[in-house]
């Protein structure tokens, strides 16, 4: 069974990039929580097996977690490094909870009508992760919170508008259907990968939305706790470069290579988002018009 800082160092993902930020205890804390993230929604994610598997699997993460926060003994080798991590900085059942909960919809839910729906989903699988890792950050204003949730929204708003074509090859559409049928795009043509002018209105209207998170992220952020925040805001920025590049192509996102930062932007931002911080300069690096 790999250990949780072998889990996050195979991942490559852009949140386990931002570890690089954090002190060595805080970034061993946040190893072992990206970790866990990862394993359920792997879980979930493993289309090859049943539904019913998956949803008996989530539920004995659950369980399993729920031993990790009440001081019991866990069973998974991933929730044993967790349980020291939980116990230093005081982390709730009720967040994990409500992660596992944004897995199981990914089980049952292939399509969203409202965007008060995809919000729901979104806190669930984004903004409570954001949630989890600002206790690992530490902070001092509970204003922090406030700012987890619109950066997490921000986030997923990304990645939904950056996986259009890979979710739909899986069968799921993210982008709120009312939305959809306001610019006459129909689920056909998602499923089918059609790009079109009412296509990119649509997702630019759906990219409204999460500008709209990142600049209530900006807001909100106390200034007290822009340095301890810094690898979140590293995840802001490396984020909003992603949406600035999605912008950049009118969310044409169903070629054959989905958009990404490369490895030398990413380094830059790394360098950027740390001068920025070290050196008084700040503001968040996203959300701006």
């Amino acid at each position: 069974m790999e250990t949780t800082a072998a889990i996050t160092q195979r991942s490559g993902s852009n949140l386990a990039l931002a570890f690089i930020l954090l002190p060595k205890e805080r970034r061993q804390g946040m190893a072992a929580l990206y970790a866990f993230c990862r394993e359920v929604d792997d879980v979930a994610d493993e289309d090859s097996r049943p539904v019913e598997e998956r949803a008996r699997m989530l539920e004995e993460w659950r369980v399993d977690v729920r031993k990790a926060c009440a001081g019991g003994s866990p069973s998974f080798p991933v929730n044993r490094e967790l349980q020291l991590v939980i116990q230093a900085y005081g982390l709730k059942f009720e967040l994990f909870d409500e992660l596992i909960r944004g897995c199981e919809m990914d089980l049952v839910r292939h399509r969203y009508e409202t965007y008060a729906e995809l919000e729901q989903y979104c806190y669930r699988v984004a903004s409570v992760v954001g949630l989890l890792s600002i206790e690992v950050f530490g902070y001092t204003d509970p204003g922090c919170r406030e700012y987890a949730v619109h950066l997490g929204k921000a986030l997923q708003f990304t990645n939904i508008l950056r996986d259009v074509r890979r979710d739909a090859e899986r069968g799921r559409i993210y982008l709120p259907a009312e939305e959809l049928r306001r610019h006459g795009v129909t689920d056909e043509e998602i499923l089918r990968g059609v790009y079109s002018e009412r296509y990119q209105r649509a997702a630019e209207a759906v990219a409204e939305r999460a500008h709209e998170f990142y600049r209530a992220a900006r807001r909100t952020l106390p200034h007290a706790d822009r340095r301890s925040m810094v690898a979140a805001e590293l995840m802001g920025s490396v984020y909003w470069r992603l949406f600035q590049k999605l912008e950049a192509t009118r969310f044409h996102v169903f070629g054959p290579e989905p958009t990404r930062i490369s490895k030398p932007q990413k380094i830059a931002l790394i360098l950027r988002t740390w001068f920025r911080i070290h050196f008084g300069a700040m503001a968040p690096n996203y959300g701006t018009p």
